[in-house]
């Protein structure tokens, strides 16, 4: 193989991962409490070239030095700062200020129940008074997300026919009575998180909640921290990146082009 097609060839896979990362962040700039991504590039271990078959040091075949095979791509991560608040004067609409997630009893196609955590607060009340998310999952109360506690017993329930009220710390009260606490967690290592999908996240093994030093504010919605502009800064960048591989590819694809058909003819 020719070194500098393969060099070439991983730097193009390389921005293509970059440029799916960015695309992502772009189409989720207006998701609730959306975490923008971002992608990182590792190198390839160093070989040791070799000459082969060389008698001019004790038939040992002497080092040529290090030789590189360009890069490869390495881990995503996710950038947890805050996004910007937005008032929208819903009462069912709450956001936290700090690091944390709000805990969700997730129930998948398959009948399965698990917890999930998400920063979009964009909850609704059921006719029976449950507090759910947009697609109908129950929001945790403190216990439930303390302890990962998904039962029935640790849904938030209201009189959906009274008004209610929230202060930022997640305490709920209807006719000045206290009926129950929004459940709010942080992790103890956001390595330990990892996305789900539907704006959610799940625990990976190893990973542990912790109390979240937080502050719920009720009528207001976390928006996306993906700046707009700088994403598409960066994907012209990607862009041209790419490109340029593809004209190293291009140039020795011509060289050897004519290696082999202008070089290698027989006058």
């Amino acid at each position: 193989m020719i070194k500098g097609l393969y060099t070439a060839y991983t730097g193009m896979a390389n921005q293509m991962n970059r440029m799916d990362v960015l695309t992502n962040n772009l189409a989720n700039s207006a998701t609730n409490g959306f975490k923008k991504e971002g992608a990182t590039t590792q190198s390839f271990d160093a070989l040791y070239g070799y000459r082969i078959k060389d008698s001019s040091a004790f038939y040992l075949n002497d080092r040529l030095g290090k030789v590189r095979l360009g890069a490869k791509i390495g881990e995503n991560y996710t950038d947890h700062s805050q996004g910007a608040l937005r008032e929208t004067e819903n009462n069912t609409d709450f956001s936290i200020g700090g690091a944390g997630f709000f805990a969700i009893a997730f129930t998948n196609k398959a009948g399965e129940s698990s917890v999930k955590y998400t920063r979009d607060g964009a909850f609704k009340l059921t006719k029976e008074g449950y507090l759910v998310t947009k697609d109908g999952d129950y929001v945790l109360n403190q216990n439930g997300a303390t302890n990962s506690d998904f039962r029935r017993n640790n849904y938030i329930r209201l009189d959906p026919n009274l008004p209610f009220t929230v202060d930022t710390q997640g305490n709920i009260y209807q006719n000045e009575q206290p009926m129950g606490k929004i459940g709010v967690v942080d992790i103890a290592d956001y390595n330990y998180l990892e996305h789900y999908g539907e704006n959610m996240y799940q625990l990976v093994e190893g990973g542990r909640v912790t109390p979240a030093d937080v502050e719920i504010y009720q009528g207001v919605l976390e928006m996306s921290n993906v700046n707009v502009v700088s994403e598409m800064v960066e994907m012209i960048t990607v862009t041209r990146a790419y490109e340029s591989n593809q004209k190293v590819i291009q140039t020795i694809d011509e060289t050897i082009d004519k290696a082999v058909n202008g070089l290698g003819r027989v006058g």
